[in-house]
């Protein structure tokens, strides 16, 4: 995966700026996982603001074809990425579709909504990474449905290396606008936080299960 290093920090910095992106190693957020953490992510913000979404919309749709030309359709994960990916889907022209993490229970008890036909190439759009977990649930379900999955696109990773570990053993290219690493340097640049916190962050990535206990 090959940030462009401009798009990476520009990025990070409009998550923060919005508070997408909340940064609080002296008081730690608790997530469902039971992990303590010093940061916080929350990318459906961004939808909010016209220019920053905009933005997001316009260098995923970018990188889509640059790296893979234009695939025959853009597929979001429910639910955190519906929006981003319809989005990126009418920048390039594309129908779009999504994928639930789990069968409907009423009506046609779909797992993916929209019209996707097999044999069809397609680009998943997410909007965080973080164990990669529920993400290749997705592919799971698209693969089962005899789509051809090109690769998956994200705005933000947190760089886990249990994430790189499930995304090399699933065989999906992952590409993301920006990342852990170039988060704390802009974050640290720009006196977000100290350099001492950017320390405290940094020793959380290498193992998030059991930091702060």
């Amino acid at each position: 995966m090959i940030l462009n290093k401009e798009t990476a920090q520009k990025t990070a910095e409009l998550l923060l700026q919005i508070n997408a992106i909340k940064l609080q190693p002296q008081n730690p957020f608790k997530w469902a996982s039971g992990w303590n953490s010093p940061i916080y992510c929350d990318n459906r913000i961004t939808l909010s603001y016209p220019i920053i979404r905009n933005y997001i919309k316009e260098n995923l749709a970018k990188q889509i074809e640059e790296i893979y030309g234009k695939p025959d359709v853009i597929v979001g994960v429910a639910t955190g990425a519906i929006g981003i990916g319809a989005l990126v889907a009418d920048a390039l022209n594309l129908p779009f579709c999504y994928v639930r993490p789990e069968t409907k229970k009423h009506g046609r008890q779909n797992k993916i909504e929209g019209h996707i036909e097999k044999g069809q190439n397609a680009i998943i759009i997410e909007d965080l990474i973080s164990t990669g977990k529920s993400s290749l649930l997705a592919v799971e379900s698209l693969k089962e449905a005899k789509v051809n999955i090109k690769g998956m696109l994200a705005i933000f990773t947190y760089g886990f290396a249990i994430a790189e570990e499930n995304f090399k053993n699933a065989n999906v290219n992952l590409h993301t606008l920006s990342n852990y690493k170039n988060l704390l340097l802009l974050a640290e640049k720009s006196n977000y936080i100290t350099s001492s916190e950017a320390e405290i962050l940094s020793k959380w990535r290498i193992d998030p299960g059991n930091w702060g206990k």
